[in-house]
Order: C-alpha cells, then sequence, then structure tokens
C-alpha cells in the first residue's frame, strides 16, 4: 500500500514523504495513529496543502531554535563545587545541576536536553553539547570552580 507520512517515522521516512508498506502495517499501526493516509484517497491533496503549513511553520521554528542556539552560546554558566586534590570533585556536576544553573540565568531548558556524555568531574571549562531538537544544536561553556572555604580566624 501506498501511503503518505503526516509525522516523521523512525526506520520509514520524513513528513511528507510517500512510501510503500505492508497493507497490515499501514492498516494496523499508521492509519489508525494518524501517521500517514492512504495516497490513493482524496485526502491526500488535502495533506499535501497541510504539509506545507507545517513546512512554513517548522522552517520559522528552525529559525527562532538557531536564534537561541546563537544565545546559548554567548553564556558562560559557572557552577561552584567542592573540589580536592588535582582538580578532582567531589562527587559531580550533572545536566540537572547546569539546567538549574540556566534556570537561575533566566534560560528554561529541560536536562534531558543538554547531552553529557559522562557527569562532569573535574575543574576547569568544559564545552556541553545543548540539543535544542530539529537537528540544531548548541554548545554551551561550563566553568566548574572550587569552593575557597575561608579559614576561621582564631
Amino acid at each position: 500500500m501506498k501511503v503518505i507520512l503526516c509525522e516523521d517515522v523512525p526506520n520509514l521516512g520524513k513528513m511528507g514523504a510517500s512510501v510503500k508498506v505492508a497493507d497490515g502495517y499501514a492498516r494496523n499501526y499508521l492509519l489508525p495513529r494518524k501517521l500517514a493516509v492512504n495516497a490513493d484517497s482524496a485526502s491526500a491533496k488535502q495533506i499535501e496543502h497541510e504539509m506545507q503549513i507545517i513546512r512554513r511553520r517548522e522552517e520559522k521554528l528552525r529559525t527562532a531554535m538557531t536564534e537561541f542556539a546563537k544565545k546559548l552560546e554567548s553564556l558562560t554558566v559557572e557552577i561552584k563545587a567542592r573540589a580536592g586534590e588535582e582538580d578532582k570533585l567531589f562527587g559531580s556536576v550533572t545536566n540537572a545541576m547546569i539546567a538549574e544553573k540556566l534556570a537561575e540565568l533566566g534560560v528554561e531548558i529541560e536536562r534531558k536536553q543538554i547531552a553529557l556524555d559522562e557527569p562532569i568531574r573535574a575543574l576547569g571549562i568544559f564545552t556541553v553539547p545543548v540539543r535544542l531538537g530539529h537537528g540544531i544544536e548548541a554548545g554551551l561553556k561550563v566553568w566548574v570552580t572550587a569552593i575557597v572555604e575561608e579559614e576561621p580566624v582564631a
């Protein structure tokens, strides 16, 4: 059966693509979930029109995300943490901590968008990738500094 995809479907195709799939897959999965419409139906023309509208909307969204990515790349987040010898941290800096610091700066980002391969466990300046969606990624600078403890005066 030939169908037109209404949304991106993993391992099948992008939105608006016309693909040939098994009849059962189309009838039981794609069509009921409104992920695709039958390419032979009258609604195919309507879907083409809606696809143009969606593409324009996504282009505006992509432009806004690109501007937001530039703003993120200009920011530097400073996180203070306790450190021991050889600039090793007691504990680690996680994506949740980075998201919390960004929220304090007035930038709302979900912690899942901050793509740390593993938590930061040392002092220094790190570039952390932030996935904003639609294939747009920004490099956020995270500066991890040690907490300076003042010694009491005797």
